[in-house]
């Protein structure tokens, strides 16, 4: 699904309204009753539901939303912020509309005006939509404080009133409605995907509205989510005929002392994701670890009884995977490096590997092009430097894997996934009982598999990410967030790819 800028959406209104053809005020109809529908299925009709109508098109569907509601039985008061001298058009027929149903409006002039709000209501908030492009102040700012301090749940029309699109930056934190449920029209809204905008937006559901989709398709975005349908078209059928040599034979560096459980969750991760073979080059102190808890993987001892310092002949796997455990000693970073040198094909290089990149930046440059790195924001910004904001931070996670060409996996809620073409792409599985640790090395091991396995760098990390989030929230159905642990994730792969299939 893409995510398209604000201005891009109003685009898109615009191509349907002329192309459907629909007028605007039918296409606003269209769109209030899926909001209403939702409320049907989602709100007790015991509720009483206040609604709060700006001036624009977001109040114009927030009056429509309460003629449709009070159809419905629904005990509705409708609240319409008089700060223009102007409605919109549709706003201005949908008021129309709402006065001949005999519906009772009052206008908020003044801070007198502000309704008393209990903890028992239902808020719609419908004061300003997508096309805001100035942070709110003065009595607009005032009534959605009223609002905010209400302790009323709050339900967002398209999107919270004050937040923007994209870039929130420089605005105002205290001008912004806090809503537990926003309701967004047809597609989902950059900024929704930052934690900083958590305390706004809230749970956020899509809305189809029948926007022109092959219009949509036609715009260029950087920004797209995945989902199970997209995800589908990636993953390879296996043929009868297939053999353990089909699906690679991947080297796994990972491990020191006190770390051995890294390696462990990264190479049990990598089988369990469908592996051929499967190589862990672990220091000595590992041998009887790995060869224990893990007989599937075949095991290469290096030289230094607790660390990684160097391997041999590593040209003839398929891809090699680095990072988990190895710690950061003078003999590690030489043997990394050396292993950059002499490595074509992309890699994975996750945790240590990373730590070390960030403390010798000239090792960027010697990367395999098209490798995967999957820093979580810590060692993102060891690697890139400082954000104020998560938006900062993407295009810093953009930038470097395009001047890099490299693909930048951001861990976290919404996994962001930089290509090195520019494009941007948001996972949309996962929970946080997958914030545990070990879960880092799980991912690792999963894309190294799938990269060995013949997917391109691009999709490894695309589809390894959503397999992973899956993984884990089958894991979360049966134990919860708190008490999963990395290991439930390698356990619930088999029905993560039964249900993508």
């Amino acid at each position: 699904m893409k995510i398209l800028k604000s201005t891009q959406i109003r685009e898109v209104d615009a191509y349907t309204i002329k192309n459907e053809p629909i007028l605007s005020i039918d296409l606003m109809e269209r769109a209030a009753m899926s909001i209403t529908t939702w409320i049907l299925e989602n709100i007790p009709k015991d509720k009483t539901i206040l609604l709060f109508a700006g001036p624009g098109n977001n109040g114009g569907d927030a009056l429509a939303i309460a003629r449709q509601l009070n159809e419905e039985k629904y005990t509705v008061q409708v609240y319409l912020l008089n700060i223009s001298d102007k409605l919109s058009a549709d706003c201005n027929v949908n008021l129309k509309r709402l006065k001949e149903k005999n519906i009772g409006i009052t206008y908020i002039n003044n801070e007198s005006d502000f309704p008393e709000i209990t903890k028992n209501d239902v808020i719609l908030d419908g004061l300003f939509g997508s096309g805001l492009t100035r942070k709110i102040d003065g009595l607009a700012k005032k009534l959605i404080q009223h609002i905010n301090y209400s302790g009323a749940s709050i339900i967002a029309i398209d999107i919270p009133s004050g937040l923007f699109g994209e870039d929130n930056s420089d605005n105002d934190s205290e001008a912004i409605i806090k809503a537990q449920t926003t309701l967004t029209f047809q597609l989902p809204k950059l900024s929704f995907l930052f934690p900083e905008n958590e305390n706004y937006v809230g749970e956020w559901h899509v809305l189809p509205i029948g926007l022109n989709i092959e219009f949509i398709n036609s715009l260029n975005s950087q920004f797209q989510t995945t989902d199970k349908k997209f995800i589908h078209e990636i993953i390879k059928i296996r043929s009868k005929f297939a053999h353990k040599g089909h699906f690679g034979h991947v080297l796994l560096v990972a491990g020191s002392y006190g770390k051995m459980g890294a390696a462990l969750l990264a190479a049990k991760a990598c089988l369990k994701a469908g592996s051929g073979l499967l190589t862990v080059h672990i220091p000595k102190i590992g041998y009887q670890i790995m060869q224990t808890a893990l007989p599937e993987a075949m095991v290469s001892i290096d030289w230094s009884e607790l660390i990684f310092s160097d391997i041999t002949n590593s040209e003839k796997y398929t891809h090699i995977g680095i990072g988990p455990g190895i710690g950061t000693k003078a003999n590690t970073i030489k043997g990394l490096r050396n292993l950059f040198e002499k490595t074509n094909n992309p890699m994975v290089i996750d945790a240590d590997a990373l730590n070390i990149i960030s403390e010798n930046s000239d090792l960027l440059e010697i990367i395999p092009k098209n490798s995967i790195l999957t820093p979580h924001p810590g060692e993102f910004e060891r690697l890139a430097g400082t954000s104020k904001n998560s938006y900062e931070r993407l295009h810093k996670q953009i930038n470097l894997a395009v001047n890099n060409q490299i693909i930048i996996v951001l861990k976290g809620a919404y996994t962001s996934i930089a290509l090195p073409d520019g494009t941007c792409y948001f996972n949309t599985t996962g929970n946080p009982g997958m914030a545990t640790a070990g879960s880092g090395d799980v991912l690792t091991g999963i894309i190294l598999s799938l990269l060995g396995q013949r997917y391109s760098p691009n999709e490894a990390a695309i589809f390894g990410v959503y397999l992973h989030g899956l993984a884990g929230d089958i894991a979360e159905k049966e134990h919860g967030q708190e008490a999963l642990i990395a290991s439930d994730i390698i356990e619930n792969l088999g029905k993560a790819f039964k249900q993508i299939k």
